[in-house]
């Protein structure tokens, strides 16, 4: 067992690396679970906002210790979110955290789904989320989710009872699984859905709850007494060698872009249930009691639960191809039933338990990762049978084109077969993120295909169909094409296969700022998607902007290659800002998308379409200082911004700290969250500190305030206190600072057109030495003064702000430019 459960911490640490597309090879344990999980007929569905927001213990038990079919539906995908590990926010970020949720479900067995819900940022309350979502449309995907899913009973991670109490997005996820429980089973409501899905009703509702909704564990006692279920959620595996406290620890690390990376957890544990609607449980220990979840709640279901009962009841762990038999008869009897749900769910399982019993391998492995559509791709193929069961490959089709090629292999054991064929890309369609290929607004997302609609991703559509005969029987099993290729620093590797435009472009510079009127060289690349590439590419530029040349060729002989175009770009005199965008022609057609690719060790690499355009800024700006030490926090892309603007900006190595090298310096300036990522900062803060006092200037970006310590040279307590409203009014509180003077005059015209949010986390108390510079607030709140904050140390400056440049200065926010300018310039007014 030793042996075995390093096995499965083995196998589940590889689905978080490179080798996430590796497909399942499954032992006979995880056979043997999936046979269990076959035979129990009952479904629950966990409702949150957010990625991170669900109780991956609670999941995990229910879809490994009941063995329900369990799935998590967040509103969103986080896309409002911070980015600990790269320099991702909003949709990227949202593609990112997808993934992370897919990688999470596949350890803790779930499954996963959204609504078009945008992630605007934190939202101090449920009205406020409700507005900006569009509550009628999210409400309508929260009822398909459940129409299409069929739950038996849900389970919301938050109150709907207290609004105004915690983030806006989560009680909202709450009252709208409350509304849409009651509107299931309506015909009336949404019915233009029922033209794809038939009304259901979950049988009940609970709120997850626990102490942390409540002031202490006595008052949630107190006021939950005799109203809940409770579940021992520690519970051990011996099959996985693992408890479900430790699957749901590795489950919740897969958002280690939210920094959620801990350690596992072992031991009993609690968790409870308050039941809200519906049918009460008849045993208070069972949220399943008094649902059929056997094979008799389906009509000829029981012929069915007589084979695999046994099969369950009887498994050979050792040679489970004994049972291929009784599976093969259990899933003709499945392909008959009335009951398309279920007969569609069930036909699936068998068919990944009959491909496990058989040790049988089937690939299909193009020779790129990528194609142009209507081309045709070549595919090598790989069928092994590794038992003895008879089996014949008949023929593969190609789900594209319906191509049908016969093959008559018969498949003797561990013989393997190996061909060559081509598929045609009949297809005008790309691979992207489905939800992003129209423009969103800033609280939905624009999916016009219902059937789309609360998928967890773009469906794969380049597929290949294998059909076999085993044990004298009929069965199909469909495989993604893939690139299996191995590299030696990493070994096998399996990518998944991406339909891309012929010709894709890219502005290196996503906001370009001008600070004269001076002609600048903005690069473009152009990437071929095929071989012998060739064409025209030109800028389009805002009015009373020039560019030089007005259009150029292109020429790139080598799919994949990049030829790089340089164009002169001439701003005008007077403030202006707009886009550029980038327009490419091949054999008579247009094309404008850029290819963006996101590549972390943790999840499949991800490909995204977006226009190809650039935010083009004329900004009158002034700066002092020239030369700015950056030391990266939890990944922003402030650096590059104040390249844009002149600054030479070099990133500090922490380590490489000492009371000599950073006298270099005009400015230094610490990345958000530096003190909550960066550990070796707290042995270096005394070298920093030293630099102030010396003359230096050192900004500080926001940090978390959990059990943080950021070193101020005065007190300074940092708080959860934010501005969410973008729009909300701003207070200058020291005119006459030279942070609102020097070099650039800041007024309140130089906050306007910030986006999703002014700031985070602010200090809420702070002593005397520091000058509060700006006052906000959201409607209804309290002025926060702590926004920007200044001290005099010794000869230097000590600047702390919560505003949220991080997102500003990507945005090409003409005023956080000149505010940051400002802060990098104090103290030099004398030297000028």
């Amino acid at each position: 067992m030793k042996k075995f459960s390093l096995f499965i911490v083995a196998f589940l640490l590889i689905s978080i690396s490179v080798f996430a597309q590796k497909p399942q090879k499954l032992t006979s344990n995880q056979i043997y679970e999936k046979i269990q999980k076959l035979n129990f007929l009952g479904t629950a569905l966990y409702i949150a906002a957010h990625p991170d927001d669900e109780n991956t213990r609670l999941i995990s038990y229910l879809a490994n210790n009941v063995k329900a079919r369990t799935g998590y539906l967040s509103l969103t995908r986080g896309d409002g979110g911070q980015n600990l590990i790269g320099p991702e926010i909003r949709e990227l970020l949202g593609v990112i955290r997808t993934q992370e949720l897919l990688a999470a479900r596949s350890i803790d067995g779930g499954e996963q789904f959204f609504t078009r819900a945008n992630d605007f940022g934190y939202s101090k309350h449920p009205d406020e989320t409700l507005e900006i979502w569009n509550e009628k449309e999210v409400l309508s995907d929260v009822v398909w989710a459940i129409r299409t899913f069929k739950p038996d009973v849900i389970i919301n991670r938050f109150n709907h009872k207290t609004p105004g109490t915690t983030h806006g997005h989560h009680t909202a996820s709450a009252m709208l699984s409350v509304a849409a429980f009651d509107l299931v089973g309506d015909e009336n409501q949404y019915a233009e859905q029922l033209e794809y899905t038939e009304t259901w009703q979950p049988k009940r509702l609970f709120f997850n709850t626990s102490s942390w909704f409540y002031n202490d564990q006595a008052a949630f006692d107190n006021a939950t007494k005799g109203k809940l279920t409770s579940f021992d959620v520690g519970v051990y595996y011996p099959l996985k060698g693992l408890s479900n406290n430790e699957l749901a620890s590795m489950a919740s690390s897969q958002h280690l872009c939210q920094g959620f990376g801990r350690v596992t957890t072992r031991g009993a544990q609690k968790e409870y249930v308050e039941f809200l609607k519906g049918e009460q449980p008849k045993d208070p220990n069972d949220i399943f009691s008094g649902i059929n979840t056997t094979w008799n709640r389906l009509e000829k279901g029981g012929d069915i639960g007589a084979i695999l009962y046994e099969v369950e009841n009887n498994f050979d762990f050792v040679n489970p191809s004994k049972h291929i038999p009784n599976l093969m008869r259990a899933f003709q009897l499945v392909k008959e039933l009335e009951d398309a749900h279920w007969r569609e769910i069930k036909e699936k399982q068998l068919k990944e338990i009959i491909e496990a019993c058989t040790g049988l391998y089937i690939e299909a492995s193009a020779n790129s990762s990528s194609g142009i559509p209507n081309a045709a791709i070549n595919v090598d193929f790989e069928v092994l049978n590794r038992s003895d069961i008879n089996m014949v490959l008949t023929s593969i089709t190609s789900t594209l084109d319906k191509k049908t090629i016969y093959k008559g292999f018969e498949l003797a054991q561990n013989k393997k077969f190996t061909f060559k064929e081509s598929v045609l890309l009949k297809t005008d369609e790309f691979t992207d993120p489905y939800w992003l290929k129209k423009e969103a607004s800033l609280g939905m997302y624009t999916v016009d295909n219902q059937l789309l609609i609360g998928k967890p991703e773009t469906p794969r559509v380049v597929k290949v169909d294998f059909n076999l005969i085993i044990n004298n029987m009929t069965i199909t099993i469909t495989k993604n094409v893939v690139m299996r290729y191995a590299e030696k620093d990493k070994g096998e590797i399996y990518e998944p296969f991406e339909i891309s435009p012929k010709i894709t472009t890219r502005i290196t510079e996503k906001v370009l700022v001008f600070s004269d009127n001076i002609p600048e060289k903005i690069s473009v690349e152009v990437r071929a998607g095929a071989n012998y590439v060739s064409g025209k590419v030109r800028l389009k530029v805002p009015e009373n902007w020039s560019v030089t040349p007005k259009e150029t060729t292109f020429n790139i002989a080598q799919k994949k290659d990049k030829q790089t175009i340089v164009f002169l770009v001439t701003p005008p005199k007077n403030k202006s800002e707009g886009n550029i965008e980038v327009v490419a022609t091949s054999e008579g057609k247009t094309y404008k998308k850029e290819l963006i690719e996101i590549n972390y060790n943790h999840i499949p690499k991800q490909t995204v379409l977006s226009e190809s355009k650039a935010k083009v800024v004329r900004l009158n700006i002034k700066k002092a200082g020239s030369y700015i030490g950056y030391i990266k926090g939890a990944g922003d892309a402030v650096p590059e911004s104040l390249r844009q603007i002149g600054y030479t900006v070099e990133n500090i190595n922490p380590l490489e700290i000492n009371e000599k090298n950073l006298l270099k310096y005009d400015a230094i300036v610490l990345g958000i969250r530096a003190y909550n990522v960066v550990k070796e900062l707290k042995f270096k803060q005394k070298f920093l500190l030293e630099y102030v006092e010396k003359g230096g200037n050192m900004i500080v970006q926001y940090n978390t305030n959990r059990g943080v310590d950021v070193g101020a040279p005065f007190t300074l307590e940092l708080s959860r206190d934010r501005v969410t409203d973008e729009f909300a009014e701003v207070e200058i509180l020291d005119e006459s600072n030279s942070l609102l003077n020097f070099p650039n005059k800041i007024t309140a015209e130089d906050f306007k057109g910030w986006v999703q949010e002014r700031g985070l986390y602010f200090p809420s108390s702070w002593s005397i030495e520091y000058t509060p510079i700006l006052s906000m607030h959201d409607k209804g709140e309290t002025p926060k003064n702590g926004s920007l904050l200044i001290a005099k140390y010794g000869k230097g400056n000590y600047i702390y702000t919560g505003l949220s440049f991080f997102r500003e200065l990507p945005a090409g926010v003409s005023g956080a430019y000149k505010l940051f300018a400002n802060m990098l310039s104090v103290g030099k007014e004398v030297s000028r």
